[in-house]
């Protein structure tokens, strides 16, 4: 009987609520975040152009004309730093610019292109180019606020509160640019981005839905209704749950989700079958599926296995023969499949308020994980003692963690790995020594 993740229904608590769609695209982008700074900075601008103004007009009232001249004075000295500033900033966002593409383009050969996702998700990343940029505009704008007369009587504005404004601005960007360099080589260490990935791969773990105790996926019968995938072919990156489960309830009918996340859709293949009734409109059903080019994070649960995998068989590959990032890599993959070795699998129900189930998620099941992360690996760590020794001793540690119904195929990996040994080692003490189960692979 298959294992399930259900999102429960609870009469007196909150019930979970799923995580948008559109959030995780928005992180997957590099163009949200400086464009929202500089929309946001020019709201900022034009605030603190009012505060000058009303600066000026209330000591102009006041006839404290002294106290004006020496803030036109003082303006007049902040324009020559902000016309420095406006001229640098592009140079340096130029720059960071520059730094930006060599780590990635050095990240992807050395351990997996699918490590640019990190780079671009990179929230410092984002916000050093967002913050220089936002810069840059405020510049212009305030040497724009600038009044061409230096007479305290006719003067209309003083850009006082944006000078200095600009000025925590250029200081807010000398510092992101400290932490930005700082992050980014930590990005080009591969022991980071192993565990940069791990992290990720554990927020899609705790973004499941909530296993309930002896849930079952109800008896759905046949299917009375198909919708077929519409748009363009790629990679179905995600749902959206709960603008799914809306519709299902709103037509009385059970959504079944039939490719998972990760799967290759092209136009006309079943996306959706229909339990219980007709299918719903197509523009009910509109973006609540997303398509891309290639995996995400947000509910593909072995994206971040398969990007652990990719980066331990490129270790191993003849043209780099580093068997130590290797071992690195199956110490994140033994502790991914730790966390999930006593989770339900291989279906998530999702369930409306009232409780009744909704949409019908398949998400993996042990033993495909279990192949994911050891199968390729194991193939080519045969001539690596090192590997040899920490696979073994993680598919120990594994055998005591599960329950027994889950141990065939880490029993069968084991075995494998054994033979491969042995097949590759001629002689006795070679194979006993890469047959000792080792957490440090060879200390």
């Amino acid at each position: 009987m298959s294992d399930v993740w259900v999102t429960q229904s609870r009469a007196a608590g909150r019930r979970p609520r799923a995580l948008s769609p559109l959030r995780e695209h928005l992180r997957d982008t590099f163009w949200f975040a400086p464009t929202a700074a500089m929309a946001g900075v020019i709201v900022v601008w034009l605030a603190a152009q009012a505060l000058d103004t009303a600066l000026v007009d209330a000591l102009r009232e006041d006839g404290d004309y002294a106290t004006l001249d020496e803030l036109l004075r003082f303006a007049q000295d902040a324009k020559a730093v902000v016309s420095a500033v406006g001229s640098a900033m592009m140079t340096f966002i130029g720059v960071v610019f520059s730094i930006s593409l060599v780590a990635v383009q050095m990240a992807s050969g050395q351990f997996t292109p699918r490590v640019v996702r990190l780079f671009v998700r990179s929230r410092i990343t984002k916000a050093t180019f967002a913050v220089f940029l936002a810069t840059f505009v405020l510049t212009l704008l305030v040497l724009t606020a600038y009044d061409t007369t230096d007479d305290p009587r006719t003067v209309t504005t003083v850009p006082l509160v944006q000078s200095v404004l600009t000025l925590g601005m250029v200081a807010l960007s000398l510092l992101l640019f400290v932490l930005y360099v700082n992050a980014t080589l930590r990005l080009m260490r591969i022991s980071h981005v192993i565990a940069r990935i791990a992290a990720e791969s554990f927020r899609v773990i705790a973004s499941m839905p909530a296993p309930a105790e002896g849930a079952r996926p109800p008896g759905l019968g046949s299917a009375t209704a198909w919708v077929a995938h519409e748009g363009r072919a790629g990679v179905l990156r995600d749902v959206h749950i709960a603008r799914l489960v809306r519709v299902a309830r709103k037509h009385g009918v059970v959504l079944r989700l039939i490719p998972r996340i990760g799967d290759f859709v092209v136009p006309g293949t079943p996306l959706l079958a229909v339990h219980g009734g007709a299918a719903p409109p197509a523009g009910a059903l509109r973006g609540a599926t997303s398509v891309g080019v290639e995996r995400t994070y947000h509910q593909d649960l072995g994206f971040g296995l398969r990007q652990l995998c990719d980066i331990a068989l490129r270790a191993l590959s003849p043209a780099i023969n580093d068997p130590t990032t290797a071992v690195q890599a199956v110490d994140r993959i033994v502790e991914f499949l730790a966390a999930l070795a006593r989770h339900p699998l291989d279906a998530a129900l999702h369930r409306d308020r009232a409780g009744a189930v909704r949409l019908v998620q398949p998400v993996p099941g042990w033993t495909e994980l279990v192949d994911l992360g050891f199968s390729e690996v194991r193939g080519c760590a045969a001539g690596s003692p090192q590997v040899t020794r920490r696979m073994l001793a993680g598919l120990d540690d594994l055998l005591l963690l599960t329950h027994a119904g889950r141990g065939e195929p880490l029993l069968r990996h084991r075995a494998l790995l054994r033979l491969a040994v042995e097949e590759s080692a001629p002689h006795a003490a070679d194979r006993a020594f890469a047959l000792r189960p080792d957490r440090q692979g060879i200390g």
